[in-house]
Formats: structure tokens, sequence, C-alpha cells
């Protein structure tokens, strides 16, 4: 069983930066298969960035996955925030049948 937790969500101005940490409870192959993912209100979940698919259009140039696999964490830095960037944010593991979802954290993007 794998635990995914999140956390450095909150609210910050237009323009501004966030960092969200996924640490990784449990056994987990490698941090290459996990990914952040979105969902904003009224919306489809949506992938945003993973090591193995990229980057969604939307966040290209703003947004950076990274992460340790020796702290089975990994991280999205989140740059030039927009109010569309407004939703709540998942950690993802998935490999073959392992499927594990974080709670969630909440990000808000307002002046």
């Amino acid at each position: 069983q794998v635990q995914l937790v999140e956390s450095g969500g909150g609210l910050v101005q237009p323009g501004g930066s966030l960092r969200l940490s996924c640490a990784a409870v449990g056994n987990i192959f490698n941090i290459y298969y996990m990914g952040w993912y979105r969902q904003a209100p009224g919306k489809e979940r949506e992938l945003v960035a993973s090591f193995s698919s990229s980057y969604a259009e939307s966040v290209k140039g703003r947004f950076t996955i990274s992460g340790d696999n020796a702290k089975k964490t990994v991280y999205l830095q989140m740059n030039s925030l927009k109010p569309e960037d407004t939703a709540v944010y998942y950690c993802r593991y998935q490999r073959r049948f392992d499927d594990y979802w974080g709670q969630g954290t909440q990000v808000t993007v307002s002046s």
C-alpha cells in the first residue's frame, strides 16, 4: 500500500509562485511514475506534469516538476500563476496495476 501526502498549497496573488510537495509513504519503484494533476470546479481532472508525459500546454514554461528518489518525494514549482490555475492539485503514482492518488491540496490564485 502506498500513501501520497501533498503539501504546499494556498492562496497566492496572480504572478506569484508556489511549490507543491508530494511524499510517498510505502514502497514505490521510482518517482518517475509519479505526476501532478489538477481539478478545477466544474471541470474534469487533468494532467499537469509528469516525468513520463511532460507538461500540459497551459503550464509549459511556468511549471516545473522535479523530485528526489531517496526521499520518495516529487515537487511542482509553479511560477507566474494565473487565476485559471486555481484548482485542487493531486499527486498520483501509477505503475502497472498500482494506481494511487493523494488527498489533494488547494491552490487559489486571486488578488
